[in-house]
């Protein structure tokens, strides 16, 4: 009896430990999980963006038919209120095209009297919005404010893939959900109702340089445009990346030339006592 009591408590333990470690497993997914779990949107696919690369950078020609997406379609409602023109020379635009561009927008200002006036724009101008404050914005949009997209390749979960797969995202709704009047069904979006309708569809601008304005080339462009402005810095970050890496090498050589230059005569010292009367001749070191 004695024995079968010890076998019980040990298939008890070997069940407590078995169930403890499927908890901390558990455990582990669920807080892994916790953040995709919560959401009821669907997930976009990652694509193959020319610039995801550790040392890829963007297509400038996509960049700038993006910004031609953005000023005929997206402009009438999204700011995009930390560009400046200044911002497009010598990445996307010569000087010229950017002063260019930027003449063409009316900027509001004050004259010298303090006279609200519209001038043409300049380079250190930001990019106009278009609506005086959000309070506007929101009842011109059925109360929805349009966010601001100087951040938003960056804001969303899934960056690029998530702005490509929205625009492009549009369907009918499935049966059961309703979608008020002046909305649209994504399910790409949180909760699935968006307040944008689609905006994006086949030939609906004319690109520059007569690449055909497909849908999702115009969201292609956009997305990548996008991702530009939220980080006009990326190609310069990558290129002091590949100048640094290509330097370590050299700077660990010297370092460890320096390293043993240093401590070779150090290791090497070799110190003797003498003994002095009266007292026990300490131990040698070396």
């Amino acid at each position: 009896m004695q024995r079968a009591v010890v076998q019980g408590s040990k298939r008890g333990l070997a069940t407590l430990a078995g169930v403890t470690a499927a908890s901390g497993v558990g455990l582990v997914y669920a807080l892994e999980n916790s953040v995709n779990a919560s959401s009821d949107n669907v997930h976009p696919y990652a694509l193959p963006w020319p610039h995801s690369g550790p040392f890829s950078s963007f297509d400038i020609a996509s960049v700038r038919r993006g910004y031609e997406v953005y000023k005929q379609v997206c402009a009438a409602c999204h700011s995009m209120k930390f560009l400046h023109y200044r911002h497009f020379v010598d990445t996307i635009m010569t000087e010229e095209e950017a002063k260019a561009e930027a003449a063409d927008a009316l900027i509001n200002d004050v004259d010298d009297r303090g006279t609200a006036i519209q001038r043409p724009g300049i380079l250190t101008d930001k990019l106009p919005s278009p609506y005086p404050n959000k309070k506007a914005a929101a009842a011109a949009n059925n109360g929805a404010a349009p966010p601001d997209l100087s951040l938003m390749a960056l804001a969303r979960h899934g960056g690029d893939d998530y702005v490509f797969s929205l625009l492009t995202g549009y369907l009918e709704a499935p049966a059961g959900v309703k979608v008020d009047d002046g909305k649209a069904y994504n399910p790409y979006f949180p909760g699935g109702i968006i307040s944008m309708p689609q905006q994006l569809f086949d030939e609906g601008i004319e690109y520059k340089d007569g690449t055909p304005a497909t849908m999702s080339q115009q969201a292609k462009d956009v997305s990548t445009f996008m991702h530009w402005a939220a980080e006009p810095f990326h190609d310069t970050r990558k290129k002091w990346a590949l100048k640094i890496a290509a330097l370590i090498p050299f700077v660990a050589v010297v370092l460890v030339y320096g390293k043993r230059h240093i401590w070779s005569f150090t290791k090497s010292q070799k110190f003797i006592f003498k003994t002095v009367k009266g007292r026990e001749p300490p131990k040698s070191s070396q």
